[in-house]
């Protein structure tokens, strides 16, 4: 009898087994280390895909937790502003961190993991029924509007271009909060945010008075803001973990599990009929 038969058994007496390993594609292969002490992974908050709020501490950090399960790893996350978890790991005072969209600059110093989950980033904006509603097919289209922005954030490189161009009006303020009261404000005109984010913003600290004004574009920013687990290059141990990282999440990926996990509630934050 080969691996398949014994996998169909476990399946059926094991309650957490993924149906994946039930239609022919093995187990990923144990690492020499697995069982040694948990993985730390230096994180920061991004509600409801990082946050120590939660149970399972957000959305992808659940998913690199499941993924690196596969391979027989624990996980442990360190809550820290995500400026001084990137440094940290780095320098490999940590295993690695999650979880980051793509940036040349940023990604020196670590191996990067395939794709945990692709954000949908949007450009959040004040509805004023007595205006013509807000609408854009390229960056350019911004021209003289008052555009908020976090100055950690990825976003995209034509993005930061073109404000350091000086062709967008960009004001940088210190997280995505900040620039939602600042909408509301009035003291900007749209803000690029990632949707599933500013719906848990609205629900935690907005009321709903503030909520009914705010609306998002339906075009997305990018179609491609990938983001990673990144293991520090500085360990020995990171090509093996992060082979057994990817080979984890592939089986993930391709389970309802992983859909599961990316099911999040909606809310009103729809762009205004024109």
């Amino acid at each position: 009898m080969d691996w398949r038969f014994f996998a169909r058994v476990s399946c059926l007496l094991a309650t957490g087994c993924s149906a994946v390993w039930a239609q022919g594609q093995p187990p990923p292969a144990r690492a020499p280390e697995a069982s040694l002490a948990p993985l730390r992974l230096a994180t920061g908050e991004l509600p409801p895909y990082a946050t120590s709020t939660r149970p399972d501490q957000g959305i992808a950090l659940e998913i690199v937790r499941r993924a690196f399960a596969y391979a027989g790893y624990e996980v442990q996350y360190t809550f820290k502003p995500w400026t001084r978890s990137l440094e940290e790991a780095r320098a490999g005072h940590w295993d690695g961190t999650a979880y980051w969209g793509r940036n040349p600059q940023r990604d020196v110093g670590f191996l990067i993991s395939d794709n945990v989950l692709t954000e949908q980033w949007v450009f959040v904006y004040r509805d004023n029924p007595a205006a013509k509603p807000f609408d854009w097919k390229e960056l350019r289209d911004l021209r003289g509007l008052r555009v908020g922005a976090v100055p950690s954030y990825t976003y995209t490189p034509e993005f930061w271009r073109l404000h350091k161009e000086g062709v967008l009006n960009v004001a940088l303020a210190g997280d995505d909060l900040a620039n939602l009261r600042l909408l509301l404000a009035g003291r900007l005109d749209v803000v690029p945010m990632e949707r599933n984010v500013a719906c848990h913003l609205m629900g935690a600290h907005l009321v709903p008075a503030e909520s009914a004004q705010l609306r998002a574009h339906p075009r997305w920013l990018t179609r491609q803001f990938t983001t990673h687990l990144m293991l520090s290059a500085q360990l020995p141990q990171s090509a093996a973990r992060m082979r057994a990282f990817n080979q984890g999440l592939r089986i993930l990926q391709g389970s309802h599990e992983y859909a599961d996990l990316l099911h999040l509630p909606g809310c009103s934050l729809s762009a205004r009929r024109r």
